[in-house]
This record gives C-alpha cells, sequence and structure tokens, in this order.
C-alpha cells in the first residue's frame, strides 16, 4: 500500500516506519540466509527470485526448502507451508475490522504484506479500530509504514543472498540471527496464558515426534498445539464468567 500517495505522504507513513526500523536488521539477517539457503539447496537463481517475490514467507520457505531438496511429494510441502502459515488467519481474523471498510484488492495487498512483526507493531499501536475516516487513513498509513521497511529488508537481503549464495559460508552463523528474531516475536505475541501454553505444547509436541520424516515433527505440533487451545478455549470459563 505504500505505492499510494495519499498514504505514502502521510506522516504515520513515516512514524510506521520509524516504528519497524529497530527490527530491520534482523529481518535482514534473516532474510540473507534464506536467499542462501535456497541457493545451495540447489534451486536456480530464477526459482529463488521467484519463490523470495511471489511467496515472502521466511518460515515457510526455509521449512519447504529441505523438503523440496528430499524430493517430498507436493502435497506434503503445500500441507507444510500451510500449516506454518496458519498464524497468519488468527492474523487477518484480528486486523479485519481495521480493514473491512477498503476495497477488496487492498485488503487482499494488505494480507499479502502482513508479516509477524508489523502485525506486533501495528497492534501494539493501534490497539482498537479507527471509527472516522481520517483515522483509518492514518492506521493504514502507519500499516503501509510498517510493510514497507519490512518488505525492503526482506526482499532487499534475500536477493543479496540469492546473489552470493556460494560465497557466504555457514559458519557466519545467520541462522542464529534468524532464530533470535523469531523468538523476539514470539515473546510479543505470547501476551496471554493461552498462547504461552500453546508454544509450550507446540515446543513439547515438536521435541516428542522429532524422528518423523519430512520435518513432519513442526506440523504435527502445530496440529497439536491449535487442537489443545480449540479444547481449552470450550472448556475454560470466560473472563466475566471466572469474575462472577
Amino acid at each position: 500500500m505504500f505505492f499510494l500517495p495519499a498514504i505514502r505522504r502521510h506522516p504515520l507513513f513515516r512514524e510506521g516506519m520509524k516504528a519497524s526500523s529497530p527490527v530491520a536488521p534482523g529481518i535482514a539477517a534473516w532474510g540473507l540466509m534464506t536467499g542462501v539457503a535456497m541457493v545451495k539447496s540447489g534451486m536456480s537463481v530464477v526459482e529463488a527470485v521467484a519463490m523470495t517475490l511471489l511467496v515472502y514467507a521466511g518460515s515457510s520457505q526455509l521449512a519447504a526448502i529441505p523438503l523440496i531438496v528430499a524430493g517430498a511429494p507436493a502435497w506434503v510441502i503445500w500441507a507444510t507451508g500451510f500449516c506454518v502459515n496458519l498464524r497468519f488467519v488468527v492474523f487477518s481474523l484480528h486486523l479485519r475490522t481495521y480493514l473491512m471498510h477498503l476495497p477488496r484488492w487492498r485488503r487482499l495487498v494488505n494480507g499479502f504484506l502482513t508479516a509477524d512483526l508489523t502485525y506486533a507493531v501495528f497492534t501494539g499501536r493501534f490497539p482498537q479500530p479507527a471509527a472516522e475516516p481520517q483515522e483509518r487513513l492514518a492506521q493504514e498509513s502507519f500499516l503501509a509504514g510498517n510493510y514497507f521497511v519490512t518488505w525492503c529488508s526482506w526482499c532487499g537481503a534475500s536477493l543479496l543472498g540469492v546473489a552470493l549464495g556460494n560465497l557466504i559460508p555457514s559458519s557466519w552463523g545467520l541462522g542464529f540471527a534468524g532464530v533470535l528474531c523469531l523468538v523476539g516475536i514470539l515473546c510479543s505475541l505470547a501476551n496471554t496464558p493461552l498462547r504461552v501454553l500453546a508454544a509450550v505444547v507446540a515446543g513439547a509436541a515438536a521435541v516428542a515426534a522429532y524422528a518423523l520424516p519430512l520435518k513432519l515433527n513442526i506440523v504435527a505440533a502445530i496440529a497439536v498445539a491449535v487442537l489443545a487451545c480449540f479444547w481449552l478455549e470450550g472448556h475454560l470459563p470466560r473472563p466475566k464468567e471466572r469474575a462472577a
């Protein structure tokens, strides 16, 4: 959305950029590592560039790369990417109240550009959707500023990683920077007891199912955590009920 003049010139667009700037180095390091990983896995430059620009989902890309290298069936790769990105369904449901006044094409663009950190930064700045048109424009401008920084950081660094793929040694430990970035996201989003429990259940299930082939322990961990949380939400009393 950062290509629309009314949004790009709004003061909150620059505020959104400023809010996302501290996490840009971590995103760039993760993108660089992903670009290198795609080339080292045997993907061609064209395939790696297309995956960077069209998929635009680091965790899904990193989950799919070893499956592609291992020659896994297409349905396994698709299912893994779907499960890894299930969190964006939750993000979209929450952002729906902020963006439903927009035309469909703008909602689709916002959905494509949504990332973990943009969601966390935006909802931290705006806990509630705006009611007035000018306030809605301000919120969308802030969100677009977030998108602009994260998209440029990710795609620029990932394309650089593709270009330098065979020159960057894996001993640089760029994967550790990506892990730190994800840990920061996890800590910012695990702000309720149920979310903390979901993280613990998913981690325990991933370790318990580590022996599964084709990294299917990740898919199993997501499924177990989602099912456990759905069950708990249906059986635990609501906050008002507990207060009563």
